[in-house]
């Protein structure tokens, strides 16, 4: 369960990234 929640957590903060970025590149 640790190993999962720390492998989640990682790819959300990615995915949270990556969308903030195509977000400002869209609305820019």
């Amino acid at each position: 369960m640790s190993h999962y929640a720390g492998g989640g957590f990682a790819l959300i903060v990615v995915l949270f990234i990556l969308l903030v970025i195509v977000g400002s590149a869209y609305v820019l």
